[in-house]
């Protein structure tokens, strides 16, 4: 089976390197500009009410690495599905950013930790009721609590000749 998608638009950010990008940054502070192709412009609608909003992205810029793979926050390699890197079988990514604006089919957007022209393949508001869970375990990253934020990326998941 074959699954083909086309992006709904780029997002626009300060980071034009892999290196040196911000993993999960909900503390990086980056803002960017989330541009929606003209033709999805009518499902911004209502979208102003939320205060924050999932980004489901494709790494253009990943490489296969392999099902096992070293993780950023880590020294052991840890199966693919256990970790949030870019090298995946299907490159697909998700972050959670900060609502700052809206105008016409441009959101402004804080907490970025994505490449710049990186291609949204869709968006989803962030519902606390929906999507925060209590009494959750984090696997292996267990061990790396009060790590998690300021990490930022090494370069080691994307192709060295390639910029966005």
């Amino acid at each position: 089976m074959q699954i083909t998608y086309f992006p709904i638009g780029l997002v626009h950010s300060p980071f034009t390197a892999a290196e040196g990008t911000p993993i999960q940054a909900a503390s990086s502070g980056a803002v960017g500009t989330v541009e929606i192709y003209p033709e999805y412009a009518e499902g911004l609608q209502d979208i102003e009410g939320f205060s924050h909003l999932y980004l489901i992205y494709h790494f253009h810029l990943s490489i296969p690495k392999g099902l096992r793979l070293t993780p950023f926050m880590d020294k052991h390699p840890r199966g693919v599905f256990s970790m949030r890197g870019p090298s995946r079988p299907n490159p697909i990514g998700i972050s959670v950013v900060t609502l700052l604006s809206v105008k016409d089919n441009l959101l402004e957007v804080g907490e970025l930790d994505i490449l710049d022209k990186t291609p949204l393949l869709d968006m989803k508001p962030y519902i606390p009721e929906f999507d925060v869970r209590e009494d959750c375990s984090i696997g292996w990253l267990q061990t790396k609590n009060g790590e998690l934020s300021g990490t930022f990326d090494d370069g080691r998941f994307i192709h060295r000749n390639s910029r966005p």
